[in-house]
């Protein structure tokens, strides 16, 4: 459905309608087009606010945030002024689901026979699918990392012997270049960090302060030692070196459960 097809014709209930441009989209600026206030004041047409949403579940989110104050909206607000249609909600419905249980439980598609499988041991990449292993009378290993049927020994928490198998965001947190912070007496630190509380990657702005908020965890650490925020402004400050400096490369990602 195009742009021109989504649009409100004032006839929609319950809507807050304004004539002005657009906030989400800069591009969404026709004078003459209704568009509707979103609980967070910020205001869109049904196509923008479909569009950025698809974005948010092909990202794997399980919220609905505005990316401008990072509210949240319910999939109620969002499914009447977003104009979603039937397809549209189904869609939304079972990928918000889908993101959800992935986010509380460490979960992915056997490569076998594409079930959920759960890996108990987050430190194993040898999983067993019970459904491929009954199915083929012998015991199925896949490997958690590349999705491929296990090669070599196990356990391995690094890599199977598949070919090409690694962890691409542990070889980018490896591999990545460094920056300069201005803000912080030009200190250099990689550009790339994992949130020390999801894992989520991260790049910094170089433009603030040393300190950085994870848009998936809500948690804000600092990019330099890697400290939580409290922690490292207790011997340190916004805009000096950490106490324990730069920390390393991480080598590692945690494991999070989302508690909410």
């Amino acid at each position: 459905m195009s742009s021109v097809e989504k649009q409100f014709d004032g006839s929609e209930k319950d809507i807050q309608f304004v004539k002005q441009r657009g906030d989400i989209d800069p591009y969404d600026d026709d004078p003459d087009v209704l568009r509707a206030r979103l609980s967070c004041g910020h205001v869109t047409g049904p196509y923008t606010l479909t569009e950025y949403c698809r974005i948010l579940l092909t990202d794997g989110k399980a919220e609905l945030r505005c990316p401008l104050c990072s509210e949240q909206w319910s999939y109620t607000e969002v499914r009447t002024l977003a104009k979603l249609t039937p397809q549209e909600q189904q869609y939304f419905e079972e990928t918000l689901a889908n993101n959800a249980t992935r986010k509380i439980v460490d979960i992915k598609n056997c490569p076998g026979c594409d079930w959920l499988i759960e890996r108990s041991d987050s430190s194993n990449l040898s999983v067993q699918c019970t459904v491929c292993s009954a199915n083929k009378g012998k015991t199925f290993l896949f490997c958690w990392q590349c999705l491929r049927e296990w090669k070599g020994h196990q356990p391995r928490s690094d890599r199977c012997d598949n070919d090409g198998c690694s962890n691409k965001d542990l070889d980018l947190l490896r591999d990545c270049a460094t920056i300069t912070l201005p803000s912080v007496n030009n200190i250099e630190c990689p550009a790339v960090r994992a949130c020390p509380t999801c894992g989520l990657l991260i790049n910094h702005n170089t433009e603030k302060c040393k300190n950085i908020l994870c848009s998936r965890c809500d948690v804000e650490f600092c990019f330099v030692c890697l400290k939580l925020t409290p922690d490292c402004l207790a011997t340190s400050d916004f805009f000096i070196l950490c106490s324990d400096g730069v920390a390393p490369r991480q080598t590692s990602f945690p494991f999070w459960r989302d508690k909410q």
